[in-house]
């Protein structure tokens, strides 16, 4: 017998030791669900909303290293699998997305006609921009050719998502004929102009004094992270670390500098004014990373980028040289470049950042008159719970807290929201991430607000009594944006603080029959880290943070680069 649609998907994700899919069920993909529920090795996992099952599929993507594979049935299914669909293109995640269809004797061929089937939608149509393949089908032949193409397309080059539209009938079709498509063969890669930047990028280290890499998400996109640090340790070259590119070396490494870019340590940007050469690796250099004041970035320092998408090449910020090349490839082809900045010169150029840091610890740029400060809690907290393999934060003032603060050993992975900054990522991204290992706990940080846009997705971490201990740094405020309007709107507080409120988050917890506790000052807060220290099973704890404690430093816009709040006040008005 031949197979379906949807026995060769479950057939195709097996091949692939696919062993987690996320879901809410509708009526257009119960025949695919079905038969997923039918697998051995396949786990089905039923979400409350389809957002959380594509930020569940990511988090699980971002540490598993296969492609993330989400569900939604048609119309409003489609739809809410948006968000997510964005967060996976923008952080560069592969990712599969199948949605349902209605009936394509059902399906509207008149452009003037809105709809023909209940629930139809032409999710094809709006996804195109944020894929990097979206199809219908409309011929079960062809399907195994389009499910090939489709995952090949997601975890290769600059990975990303994509997606299939399936019609419900077309899910119990049987395939007669295999219909394949002969595909472009693969360039082979260009050795001699890795050996070109090379040249260049020796040369210009000979002569430099003050050498910086910086570390994006390209790098663990590409799982490239074990084979980066070793490239880090032979050049002899400290790193600042991007927002995406937390992970990329171990906070206690002697040459892990910090985090830069708008709300960065403030030793880890002056680093980046006072350097005089820049080698960027896996990061695109946006608007949060340079700061308004481009011209001010580049100053007169020389700037090497590889990056493995030619559009983020000399985009923004102007490079002395670039290669676009696959990150892999060019740590792979640069083992045997034998260049290093010299141990004299390094000692010296840390030196003079340590004397920056001891100016400008992390806890001292957001004291709170009351309770407790954030960026010591989240240090104290990773410092402590070392077993903890995964971190996860949400988007939003905590976020930034947990850039500045969070010690990452050298086993320890660090997902967070980066160009889509969805609020509502944490805790699903959580979940999928929990599946990846159940014995290692995962660390969520959450705020209040972002909490609250998938506080439904509770239900799915006990009933999965998955390993998540949430940390609830809460405010009673949407932070970030109430910072924004404290700087610009002359403190009118509309829909941040008039309009909004934040429940008694310990007894929501307590409710889904999660262990929940508030926490208001450091005391509790060490008994609380003690208690759990090897807790198993999900726990949320609440910590009280003052509402109007604002995240410090944040650069200037509008000023120099390495200028920032609140020594130097904004002149331009920025995105929050």
């Amino acid at each position: 017998m031949n197979s379906t649609v949807s026995s060769h998907l479950v057939e195709v994700l097996e091949k692939h030791k696919i062993n987690h899919v996320f879901e809410l069920i509708g009526g257009m993909i119960t025949i695919m669900v079905d038969e997923l529920h039918r697998s051995d090795s396949i786990q089905v996992h039923s979400m409350h909303h389809e957002q959380g099952a594509a930020f569940a599929a990511e988090g699980l993507a971002r540490v598993d290293g296969k492609f993330g594979v989400a569900l939604a049935t048609s119309g409003p299914g489609a739809t809410n699998l948006i968000t997510g669909i964005g967060s996976s293109f923008f952080d560069s995640v592969p990712m599969l997305f199948i949605t349902g269809q209605v009936n394509s004797s059902e399906i509207s061929n008149n452009p003037e006609l809105r709809q023909s089937g209940f629930q139809e939608m032409d999710i094809v149509s709006m996804v195109k921009p944020i894929t990097k393949y979206a199809v219908r089908l409309s011929n079960p032949d062809e399907f195994p050719f389009i499910l090939e193409n489709a995952i090949e397309l997601a975890t290769t080059g600059r990975k990303g998502p994509v997606l299939i539209d399936i019609p419900m009938d077309y899910q119990r079709s049987e395939i007669r004929q295999k219909i394949y498509i002969e595909k472009s063969p693969s360039k082979p890669v260009d050795v001699s102009k890795i050996d070109e930047f090379n040249d260049d990028l020796s040369s210009a280290l000979a002569e430099s004094i003050r050498p910086l890499i910086i570390a994006g998400g390209g790098i663990s996109s590409a799982t490239q992270t074990a084979q980066f640090r070793e490239f880090v340790v032979s050049k002899n070259i400290p790193v600042v670390r991007s927002l995406m590119g937390l992970d990329a070396l171990p906070t206690s490494s002697a040459l892990s500098v910090g985090f830069l870019g708008s709300y960065g340590n403030r030793w880890a940007n002056l680093a980046i004014a006072d350097a005089d050469l820049l080698l960027v690796m896996g990061s695109r250099l946006d608007i949060r990373q340079t700061g308004s004041d481009v011209n001010g970035f580049l100053g007169n320092r020389k700037v090497f980028q590889v990056d493995i998408d030619a559009a983020e090449i000399d985009y923004r910020v102007t490079t002395t040289k670039s290669l676009n090349c696959e990150l892999a490839d060019y740590l792979k082809f640069s083992q045997n470049h034998h260049f290093a900045f010299s141990n004299e010169k390094l000692n010296g150029w840390l030196q003079h950042i340590e004397q920056i840091k001891m100016k400008y610890p992390h806890d001292f740029e957001n004291i709170p008159q009351t309770g407790i400060n954030p960026n010591s809690a989240i240090e104290k907290i990773s410092k402590e719970w070392q077993d903890v393999g995964t971190f996860v934060t949400d988007v939003g003032q905590h976020q930034m807290w947990v850039a500045q603060s969070l010690q990452l050993n050298d086993h320890q992975r660090c997902l967070t929201s980066g160009g889509m900054g969805a609020m509502g990522f944490g805790l699903p991204a959580a979940i999928g991430a929990a599946f990846n290992d159940k014995s290692a706990p995962v660390c969520l940080f959450a705020g209040d607000g972002g909490l609250q846009l998938n506080i439904q997705e509770l239900e799915t971490l006990k009933r999965n009594n998955l390993n998540i201990r949430i940390i609830v740094l809460d405010n009673k405020t949407h932070g970030m944006v109430r910072q924004f309007q404290e700087t610009y709107f002359n403190g009118r507080y509309g829909s941040t603080l008039d309009g909004y409120s934040a429940p008694n988050f310990a007894k929501i917890a307590q409710a889904y029959g999660i262990e929940g506790l508030e926490i208001g000052d450091d005391q509790e807060l060490t008994q609380a880290i003690n208690r759990y220290r090897d807790f198993q099973g999900p726990l949320l704890l609440c910590l009280k943070i003052e509402t109007f404690l604002n995240v410090y430093p944040k650069l200037a816009f509008g000023k120099n680069f390495g200028d920032m709040e609140p020594q130097v006040k904004s002149s331009e008005m920025e995105g929050t």
